[in-house]
């Protein structure tokens, strides 16, 4: 039984989470849901994009809870999120560092039941500390404090993947719409698993609300779990046309994170390019356990509508 519950943040895997929490079947069995924004979000004088969020949150029978998570104590989160049962952060991307650290040092002290830290993405544990993209490494710390924490916090990671959409981002340098271009990092054989924020939030409120035995423990997601090579078939099958197929070995990937040590997305290149903690098989993954239907890549393309752009 989850009597209430906290989501950190109102970007877009937020509202995901609160979307699929509002619409589980189980959620008459919390009492008391709210949303925890910065204090200008909730102001009625916000800007109209924040009085926008503000009134979806309400819509959805949310609260609003107001603090900030970089500049509040610990001692001041932990006091806020003592008065929730299970809390989700879904906050993370552009925060400094040391902010998931004491987010969860805030639950951990709070005596929060359960906590679903910001850890969205790979399997951590599996790419090990040391990699060129350092928020991995603070991600490692987060999960030994939790391992290491109180009996009274039982802990839930949910391992994504590459949110999907990410995969389209130019910048991110696997496809390219404008040039036609798709790229592998380190092989062609290698896989990546991929799912959507909406996906997330799905699978999350599953283990938010039916936990059955879930706790202290990871679980993993997966709209699709497929090979570079796959990917570039698909985007061939979808677009009618046969796209540039590129290979950025992992020589190349080292290489472009030494020429330009600041670029994000160079790092993360260079850590999906060894094929380590980033796909896993769909089969032993929560939604299948479930019988979930997830969106494929194939289903992003349709869904969204994705178009080459226009010159």
């Amino acid at each position: 039984m989850t009597d209430s519950v906290l989501i950190i943040g109102a970007g877009e895997l937020g509202m995901c989470m609160l979307e699929a929490v509002a619409a589980h079947p189980l959620r008459p069995q919390v009492k008391r849901l709210s949303v925890l924004v910065r204090a200008p979000t909730a102001d009625p004088a916000a800007p109209p994009e924040k009085q926008q969020a503000a009134r979806r949150i309400q819509e959805l029978g949310a609260e609003l809870e107001t603090a900030d998570v970089v500049r509040d104590s610990t001692e001041e989160l932990a006091a806020l999120l003592s008065r929730y049962d299970t809390v989700l952060s879904c906050t993370g991307m552009e925060l400094p560092p040391g902010t998931q650290a004491k987010l969860a040092d805030a639950a951990l002290a709070g005596g929060v039941r359960r906590y679903f830290p910001w850890q969205y993405g790979m399997d951590y544990d599996a790419i090990g500390n040391g990699s060129s993209q350092q928020l991995f490494d603070e991600q490692l710390g987060v999960r030994a404090k939790l391992r290491a924490g109180t009996k009274t916090t039982e802990w839930v990671i949910v391992s994504t993947g590459l949110f999907m959409s990410f995969l389209f981002v130019r910048d991110y340098g696997v496809v390219d719409l404008e040039a036609k271009t798709v790229r592998a990092l380190g092989s062609w054989d290698r896989e990546i698993t991929l799912t959507t924020p909406r996906d997330i939030g799905r699978v999350a409120a599953e283990a938010v609300l039916d936990p059955r035995d879930i706790k202290n423990q990871v679980v993993y997601t997966a709209g699709d779990t497929l090979t570079y090579g796959q990917l570039a078939d698909t985007l061939d099958a979808h677009y009618k046309t046969k796209f540039r197929r590129e290979l950025w070995d992992e020589d190349t990937l080292r290489r472009q994170v030494e020429a330009n040590p600041a670029d994000g997305y160079a790092k993360y290149r260079e850590v999906f390019g060894h094929g380590v903690g980033v796909a896993w098989p769909k089969s032993g993954t929560l939604n299948a356990q479930r019988s979930m239907a997830m969106t494929s890549v194939e289903d992003h393309l349709r869904e969204t509508d994705i178009e080459f752009p226009r010159p």
